[in-house]
């Protein structure tokens, strides 16, 4: 019995890898990951405020977050809201240099490779 579940975990595993290695290149950034990516910044924009106001007291102290932190965080807040309209709007079309990728530099690097 031990066997039997050792030998369908390493298929199980196994197939998972061939269908991340046959993923083809262009399935990457297309149309629909850009429609995803505009409704993701659209429902989760807000999320811009706790964040900006933590990473501004993280660096600068309370009195910068109280202040400064709150107005970048809107500031943040309407721009991430922006650019997720206009990628809603326009996602079946290759609008940044004709292709699918954000016009934005991503804020995580660790995510976007």
């Amino acid at each position: 019995m031990k066997k039997m579940f050792c030998a369908l975990l390493a298929v199980s595993f196994g197939s998972l890898a061939y269908a991340d290695i046959h993923m083809p290149p262009a399935a990457d950034q297309g149309p629909t990951r850009k429609l995803g990516r505009g409704i993701a910044n659209v429902a989760y924009g807000i999320t811009e405020l706790p964040h900006s106001i933590a990473v501004v007291n993280k660096r600068e102290g309370n009195s910068a977050a109280a202040s400064y932190g709150i107005v970048r965080a809107v500031g943040r807040t309407f721009v991430r809201w922006g650019s997720g309209v206009y990628e809603v709007a326009t996602f079946p079309f290759p609008t940044n240099k004709g292709r699918y990728t954000p016009p934005y530099r991503p804020e995580h690097l660790w995510l976007s490779s």
